[in-house]
């Protein structure tokens, strides 16, 4: 699947949603940042809830989350990264995690310790999330929001009569 064609006929679905900017753009920046989530399963679900309680278009909210599926190849990547954030923070005094798999490998496999390690990885890498994402919000809503603006001002002015 070639990605730019694929963005594309994504960004038109948005474009083309009628509502307000800041609804559009406000559910665009919660399927962005629910989509690069680490909660495996729930994104769209989630994506939908937050969209309804904030009044942000569900539609764009629902369409931005699915973005995550074009970078699939480098989401373990950014799950590990969103890892190390939330396990700098959480430890006392700060330090970077140790590498899992050697420690795994190590230290043999149990189910219990496989439990109590997703368990922290959870919530390391969610917290790692909201770390990264918050600051980003911003960056990403005031942009549509412009973009969308723009778009249906160039609509209106092509369908007003005598144009």
């Amino acid at each position: 699947m070639n990605p730019r064609k694929w963005l594309k006929e994504h960004s038109l679905k948005v474009l083309a949603i009628r509502d307000t900017p800041e609804a559009i753009a406000g559910g665009v920046t919660i399927g962005l940042l629910i989509g690069f989530s680490p909660l495996f399963g729930l994104k769209t679900l989630l994506a939908i809830f937050v969209a309804w309680v904030t009044r942000c278009n569900i539609l764009a909210a629902v369409l931005a989350t699915t973005v995550h599926d074009i970078v699939i190849p480098f989401m373990f990547a950014i799950y590990i990264w969103q890892y190390d954030i939330g396990f700098w923070l959480l430890s006392q005094p700060h330090r970077w995690p140790p590498p899992m798999l050697h420690k795994h490998l190590m230290e043999g496999f149990s189910w219990h310790k496989l439990v109590k390690d997703f368990t922290g990885f959870g919530i390391r890498a969610l917290l790692g999330w909201a770390v990264c994402a918050l600051p980003i919000a911003p960056m990403i809503y005031f942009p549509i929001r412009k973009l969308v603006w723009r778009h249906q001002v160039k609509k209106q002015q092509e369908t007003a009569p005598g144009a």
